[in-house]
């Protein structure tokens, strides 16, 4: 009998909350939890090669099959070896199904129940999406992790249309399900549910009988509240299997991280480090340096002692000056230091919850982030 193509190992629980550490066993290797994957829409996290990705500590990367369907086309990507040689990496891949797509780009896009039509973003030719072509694309890509394709939606919403979501989503993964061929490919469903508790639960309950290898929470951090958001995770993540690994998709906020980790959530991915660094902002643990203003033009010191980045080997003035400068350089290197910074926080996280302490880290971390936030406040 094949060996399973994912496997959960759960080390430890804090007695304090559910946080959780652990390791994920994939077909190209471990992951230890909790984890963030650095963002990789089109086989490639921008400005970095896989060698400085892996370099930052991560394990694990995101790629996108709507993406990578359209641009170069997952035939392309199969003939070619598969999406880990094709982008240079030997970790394992998660891909997302195309589902947030739905979303951000509904302008362009119908949706019924046998599929999503969209009107490509390339160059305008209409492209059908059903559950099982998600699946195809994702088997050809050779990702170790597949995501259901599943429909997201704004929040706040009409209840009615969250629901009618909710029970696409269900229909779908059930579809998903079926279509799946690959014995060393995991799939992942989807819970939806808007900001409703019965429809999460019952969302969850439904996708939790048909037996998935891990579970992701979808549609949230799409206009909620903070406060919303964990409402939901405190909903959610008791009604997942102690057994199978927990996703929260496309959060990326270093606080709403640590928030999710104490309700019990393992998996993480955004384009937050990478966007805020490639636009001059970086992340530290007393909160974001923004290195396009002045007060830093002079400034000695690098953007954080402790951090071992390529970034942190410069000053801060010297990154000041590449960008103002308009190098390429600039971006490059804030990118490294905000996943190199991202990196190092799920590996305190997992620390921290190994020893029983993870809401001491939790607390230290907010109080720093919050003493930033209240300095750089304006004044009356």
């Amino acid at each position: 009998m094949a060996a399973p193509p994912l496997c959960l190992k759960i080390q430890a629980t804090d007695p304090t909350c559910a946080a959780r550490c652990g390791v994920l066993q994939t077909a190209h290797g471990e992951v230890q939890l909790p984890a963030f994957m650095p963002v990789g829409t089109q086989a490639t996290v921008k400005g970095c090669t896989s060698q400085m990705v892996a370099q930052t500590g991560a394990q694990m990367v995101l790629g996108n099959a709507y993406h990578l369907a359209l641009r170069p086309g997952a035939d392309i990507v199969r003939e070619l070896g598969g999406l880990h040689r094709f982008m240079g990496w030997d970790g394992p891949i998660l891909t997302d199904s195309g589902g947030f797509q739905v979303f951000s780009l509904e302008r362009l896009c119908r949706v019924s129940d046998a599929a999503v039509e969209f009107r490509s973003h390339v160059d305008g030719h209409m492209v059908t999406l059903s559950p099982e072509r998600a699946i195809a694309i994702q088997e050809a890509l050779g990702s170790d992790i597949a995501m259901v394709l599943d429909q997201v939606i704004a929040l706040p919403n009409d209840l009615a249309a969250v629901r009618a979501a909710c029970e696409r989503t269900v229909d779908w993964a059930v579809r998903c399900r079926a279509a799946a061929r690959r014995s060393d490919q995991a799939l992942f469903a989807i819970v939806q549910g808007g900001l409703d508790v019965e429809l999460r639960r019952w969302c969850a309950g439904q996708l939790v009988a048909l037996d998935f290898a891990g579970y992701a929470i979808g549609g949230l951090s799409v206009g909620e509240r903070p406060e919303e958001m964990y409402a939901m995770l405190d909903v959610t993540c008791p009604a997942l299997p102690e057994d199978r690994p927990r996703y929260l998709m496309g959060v990326g906020r270093p606080a709403d991280i640590l928030e999710a980790i104490r309700r019990g959530v393992d998996l993480f991915d955004c384009v937050m480090p990478t966007r805020n660094g490639r636009n001059a902002l970086a992340f530290t643990d007393r909160g974001p340096l923004r290195l396009r203003n002045q007060v830093h033009r002079c400034d000695p010191q690098p953007l954080e002692p402790d951090c071992p980045c390529l970034a942190c080997r410069h000053s801060r003035g010297y990154l000041h000056h590449l960008f103002k400068a308009g190098e390429m350089l600039g971006p490059m290197l804030l990118t490294v230091h905000n996943l190199t910074y991202y990196q190092r926080l799920m590996r305190g996280a997992r620390e921290a919850i190994a020893r029983g302490r993870f809401m001491d880290f939790f607390q230290q971390r907010m109080a720093g982030w919050s003493a930033a936030a209240r300095q750089d406040a304006p004044t009356a």
